[in-house]
């Protein structure tokens, strides 16, 4: 502890009791990990510092950001020491001729849009916690969100990051063009490593430039399976929105009951699509709403809701970004990520519901349709926890097994951490496991990086 407040001043080390607990969880189930200290340096030389002291001395080390995670990524499991990133929270740089941000970790993923959004540029990356979610994060665990149909993830957006590795060294991982053929593409190995490769202190980002106007539809569909369906219907037809929701009715109604207010009438509807277009011309806009319109006579819709003005817009987007929260809200929630081919995604949801209804376990769905990812809340019951995850667990394997085989994975953007460790075996087989491992162990090869997440148990 000495060392520790040598390297940053006795104010931003801490091991009270009130601190330990808030960093011991993030929003992934009702998981609790209390580290042995809480440390928040101010800048990159005082993270190489403590780096290299707890290298030296085998002390854990997990980057802590604003703690939304869902797969238990900074959650300490070994104890050790939480490096909170809170205080690096300063965009250094928008580069509004080269259409580049470049941006400290703890800095917010809603507050950096709007800056750039000043200078008529925009980071679409959008995930639905973006007001509290820091860049670093999102860095981490490669997020995505609603947006990323058309425009990407995360990964996508990365050109370059200042990061230090385990024994305290510094490194950049690329450059500020938007294409390097320059040997490994290190930037992208660091972008969804959660944590384990070493503790991210800067990033340049690429932007793109500020669409004029938006417009957001909600159609209602009587069967989930064919407001799945639809979605591919509408991109064959050529049209590509900037974002298509799934909901199932009864995720709004979660949401609704948390924001105190009933908006919209879920009888005999059981699933909605939330579209949105951007762009520059707002007629084209509309035009396009007309085609979807057209689109949508061969299935059972109610009647869909248009949204032009950004007040109206917000009220329907306020809705599906509080589906997460509402349902924690009123019960412990096991999360589950998956993703396959688009075409696939009626499929998949038929398959999830299938299982977890034939279990007994209360499974509801959401997620961003457009680019097939499927976010599967199976709420906790009252029942022992041990006997109910003996019952989940089973079932969880069976729904990613079943994504592998049309294609897809088992985490399209909250990653693996420690609540989906002992499933990436579906996903990327034991060699590919080893692979990584070895990854690992040449950044960390004293393994002091975020210990014990990712790799099952079985392969420690």
């Amino acid at each position: 502890m000495e060392k520790f407040r040598e390297i940053t001043g006795p104010d931003y080390v801490f091991t009270h009791e009130d601190v330990i607990i808030e960093y011991s969880h993030d929003f992934t189930e009702n998981l609790v990990f209390p580290p042995d200290a809480v440390i928040i340096p101010g800048n990159s030389a005082e993270i190489s510092e403590i780096l290299r002291y707890c290298n030296s001395q085998g002390i854990a080390v997990t980057v802590s950001g604003a703690r939304t995670g869902l797969s238990g990524g900074m959650l300490p499991v070994q104890g050790g020491l939480i490096l909170s990133t809170e205080r690096l929270n300063q965009i250094l740089e928008i580069d509004r001729r080269n259409f580049q941000v470049t941006t400290q970790p703890g800095v917010i993923t809603q507050v950096l849009q709007d800056a750039v959004e000043k200078h008529g540029l925009f980071y679409p990356v959008d995930p639905a916690s973006r007001g509290s979610c820091f860049i670093g994060g999102n860095i981490a665990e490669s997020a995505g969100g609603m947006r990323a149909a058309k425009y990407g993830i995360t990964r996508d957006f990365v050109l370059n990051l200042e990061v230090v590795l385990a024994n305290g060294e510094i490194i950049f991982t690329g450059s500020r063009t938007w294409k390097n053929s320059t040997g490994f593409d290190l930037t992208r190995l660091f972008v969804g490593s959660e944590g384990m490769l070493g503790v991210i202190t800067a990033a340049t980002l690429k932007l793109i430039h500020l669409p004029r106007h938006r417009i957001l539809m909600l159609i209602p569909f009587v069967s989930g399976a064919e407001a799945c369906e639809a979605v591919s219907e509408i991109y064959l037809s050529g049209l590509i929105p900037s974002a298509i929701e799934f909901m199932e009715s009864e995720a709004i109604h979660f949401a609704q009951e948390f924001l105190g207010e009933k908006r919209f009438d879920l009888e005999g509807i059981e699933a909605h699509l939330l579209l949105e277009f951007d762009g520059n011309e707002k007629d084209m806009l509309l035009r396009e709403s007309e085609m979807v319109f057209s689109l949508l006579e061969k299935f059972k819709c109610g009647e869909a809701l248009l949204a032009e003005t950004p007040d109206e817009q917000e009220r329907l987007w306020k809705v599906r970004r509080s589906i997460g929260e509402a349902t924690r809200s009123v019960a412990i929630v096991k999360e589950e990520d998956t993703c396959v081919p688009r075409a696939e995604l009626a499929k998949l949801w038929k398959f999830a519901k299938s299982k977890t209804s034939a279990a007994g376990i209360h499974a509801m769905c959401f997620g961003h349709a457009g680019d097939g990812n499927l976010h599967i809340h199976m709420l906790k019951d009252k029942s022992d926890p041990s006997a109910w995850e003996a019952k989940a667990n089973p079932v969880i394997r069976e729904i990613f097994q079943y994504a592998v085989s049309l294609g897809g994975t088992i985490s399209g953007e909250h990653g693996i951490g420690w609540a989906q460790k002992d499933f990436l075996d579906i996903a990327v087989g034991s060699q590919g496991i080893e692979l990584m491992k070895g990854i690992k162990d040449l950044f960390d090869p004293n393994g002091i990086l975020n210990p014990g997440k990712m790799f099952p148990k079985k392969d420690k």
